[in-house]
C-alpha cells in the first residue's frame, strides 16, 4: 500500500473496534479499518468523497458509513472514550476545523446577504 495514504495501525484500531457498530445488514461489510482509514484520509486532505483513493474501497461506501456513523453518534462515543483514557489533568482541546468558502462568498456583504456584526457606525 502506498506510503502517502493514511492507514490506521493495529493498536489504535483495536482500541476503536469495540466502539464500532457491528450489526450486520445482510451484505458483508467492507473492512472497518480500511473505511476508517479512508474517512480520515479524505478529511485530512480536504478531498471530495469521490476523490478518495481506490485503495480505501468505493467512495460511496466511505461517504455512507461516515454519514450513518455520524448520525448514530459513533464518532462522539469514540472521542469521549479516547478523552476518558487521557491522564491530562487540565482541559485539552483539539480543533482541526477549517472552512472553505466559494470565491463569491466575499461579495455577500456588499450585496446585503449578511448584516454587519454591529449596527454601530463604521462596523462591518
Amino acid at each position: 500500500m502506498s506510503e502517502h495514504h493514511f492507514w490506521l495501525a493495529d493498536d489504535p484500531f483495536n482500541r476503536l473496534k469495540p466502539l464500532l457498530p457491528n450489526k450486520g445488514r445482510g451484505v458483508p461489510r467492507v473492512d472497518d479499518r480500511k473505511v476508517i482509514s479512508g474517512i480520515i484520509h479524505v478529511i485530512r486532505y480536504g478531498l471530495r468523497w469521490r476523490d478518495a483513493p481506490a485503495c480505501y474501497g468505493p467512495h460511496k461506501t466511505l461517504y455512507n458509513r461516515f454519514v450513518r456513523w455520524s448520525r448514530a453518534a459513533v464518532f462522539d462515543r469514540i472521542f469521549q472514550a479516547l478523552a476518558a483514557e487521557s491522564t491530562a489533568t487540565k482541559t485539552v482541546m483539539i480543533d482541526s476545523t477549517h472552512l472553505k468558502a466559494h470565491r463569491t462568498a466575499a461579495s455577500l456583504l456588499k450585496k446585503g446577504g449578511f448584516r454587519a456584526a454591529s449596527d454601530a457606525p463604521g462596523a462591518g
